[in-house]
């Protein structure tokens, strides 16, 4: 009986990607083992880039998708990709993300021990000129396991603790690819975590086995992206409220919580108040709203806001 190696599908996103597609292109076609261990299907589908970035995808003689008009998010084009995608996994691209040489290879044994599976990362701060490991600390095997429901419950409860499940760090079964991404805002993925880990086990590899890289705009001090983040999260999560009703009261807190801290830092105190008085009040909380008033700047130079 012979064997029939897996194909993985990698569906990447991009939008005036001309300084990074490469990379991440190269990234994937180095794969150790490809068309030896498993097949590799690359999904590109672009948001109207207006940059060299297509002109790229095609000298290296691949196809891309087109949104037809741009969308101001990776969404939409994700969307499409799933829907096309043929593959029995499924790994979301962004495109800076560079895959180490091992990723794909790393991660085929692990393929059918869980339907979803995710790795450490580096975190590379070209703005700052940083580099930190992302990733759990690993059981005897090097990595951990996660049962039903685990991972849903700790992201729905946004406690920071359990798997690392940045979108990068993700494969999973393409049984689970009908689970697409909210449109609405076209950039908010915290709702399809949920629903993707939702009755789920899961495994953490706990090796990083890609570069994420982080430049000059972070999107998370965006107020747009912060609002829209905030409201879609705040929706999604009350409908979640008849089968997890505590989880969900202590969730709607810390995303009031965190839209807080970012008011905080970007020094609307006032903002930062309204929304500190709607999540968990404790002597941490007490402090911040202290501080809104007067001593934020310190608080700024020596602590962690999002920490």
């Amino acid at each position: 009986m012979s064997y029939m190696i897996p194909k993985i599908s990698a569906i990447i996103t991009t939008y005036n990607a001309q300084s990074t597609i490469q990379r991440t292109i190269n990234s994937l076609n180095n794969q150790e083992g490809i068309n030896d261990l498993f097949n590799l299907e690359i999904i590109i589908i672009d948001d109207c880039s207006i940059d060299n970035t297509t002109n790229i995808i095609t000298e290296n003689k691949l196809d891309y998708i087109s949104t037809n008009k741009n969308t101001g998010g990776p969404n939409k084009g994700r969307n499409i990709g799933l829907k096309k995608s043929t593959g029995n996994y499924i790994c979301i691209v962004d495109h800076d993300d560079e895959w180490h040489p091992n990723k794909l290879k790393t991660i085929l044994p692990f393929l059918e021990k869980a339907p979803i599976i995710t790795s450490g990362y580096i975190n590379k701060d070209l703005k700052n000129n940083r580099e930190s490991i992302i990733t759990n600390t690993p059981s005897s095997n090097n990595y951990l396991f996660f049962d039903k429901n685990s991972t849903f419950l700790n992201k729905l409860l946004r406690n920071g603790k359990g798997q690392n499940t940045y979108l990068g760090s993700i494969i999973y079964s393409s049984k689970l690819k009908h689970i697409e991404f909210e449109e609405t805002y076209g950039m908010v993925d915290y709702d399809w975590l949920l629903r993707l880990f939702h009755e789920q086990t899961s495994i953490e590899i706990c090796q990083p086995l890609y570069t994420r890289y982080v430049e000059g705009i972070n999107l998370s001090l965006n107020e747009t992206y912060r609002l829209n983040d905030y409201n879609y999260s705040i929706q999604f999560v009350k409908s979640l409220q008849s089968n997890y009703p505590k989880e969900v009261a202590s969730s709607i807190k810390k995303i009031n919580g965190s839209l807080a801290r970012y008011y905080y830092l970007t020094n609307k105190m006032s903002q930062a108040r309204k929304y500190f008085l709607k999540s968990n009040i404790n002597l941490k909380t007490v402090f911040y709203i202290i501080t809104t008033f007067v001593g934020a700047k310190i608080v700024k130079r020596y602590f962690n806001v999002f920490g």
